[in-house]
């Protein structure tokens, strides 16, 4: 899904930094379609869940580019386990990355977005945050914890010019669901989403894109949901 919204920024016309993990391997094959799409881009490694590699990254960004205009908090884990068995690792590993590094990587990019009384901001939820998972408490935990941050960094950040909005996209064919493939489970994912289907990453870097850009330029502290009529508000 980073590669989607990476994609769809780019294909925008904007530049783009992507961050990825320093336990993964860099991003090459998503840097090479960017280039292609004849834009300035950037790969930088860090733990979204360090504050010092994230000011790092920011100040890499801000020596490379001049500003942030756009910040995506995208990062993500996912492991399915029943709340009784689930250990606390489990629990502090899913709050860290999928809320704290939100956190985090906001608060590493925000004095330069207040320096330049402007920004954006979008954050990846998930449906879940509003009807909670089975075996997926922490993940809904962490994820409504998401769309509350969002709102909140709204209405402190909207005096600024600091926009902060978010998605909670529905189940989305990727490595991180594939990962639980067998027939009954994808059957069950697919019989809960109106749409009868997983959507593609595809069908949502483009709503990201659209949130970062200037045709949202009345919406804040909001949260989109390209999930399929999965949820319904």
């Amino acid at each position: 899904m980073g590669r989607a919204i990476a994609l769809s920024l780019a294909g925008a016309g904007a530049d783009v930094a992507v961050n990825y993990p320093p336990f993964e391997a860099a991003p090459d094959g998503v840097m090479q379609e960017l280039q292609r799409l004849e834009v300035q881009t950037l790969p930088v490694v860090g733990d979204v869940t360090r504050p010092e590699d994230a000011a790092r990254m920011a100040k890499t960004v801000i020596d490379r580019f001049g500003r942030i205009d756009i910040l995506i908090n995208n990062a993500g884990i996912m492991h399915e386990v029943p709340i009784a068995e689930m250990s606390y690792e489990d629990w502090d590993a899913t709050i860290r990355v999928d809320l704290y590094g939100v956190f985090v990587c906001t608060r590493a990019v925000l004095p330069y977005m207040l320096s330049a009384h402007r920004g954006v901001i979008v954050n990846v939820a998930s449906q879940l945050a509003y009807t909670g998972g089975v075996r997926l408490a922490h993940y809904a935990a962490a994820k409504a914890g998401v769309v509350a941050f969002t709102k909140s960094l709204a209405r402190e950040l909207a005096p600024a010019g600091i926009r902060v909005n978010a998605i909670a996209p529905g189940p989305i064919d990727t490595a991180m669901t594939r990962r639980y493939f067998t027939p009954e489970w994808w059957a069950a994912k697919e019989r809960s989403v109106t749409m009868g289907r997983f959507g593609q990453p595809e069908e949502v870097g483009p709503t990201v894109a659209f949130l970062a850009s200037d045709l949202a330029s009345y919406y804040t502290g909001q949260t989109l949901l390209p999930n399929g009529g999965g949820v319904m508000l």
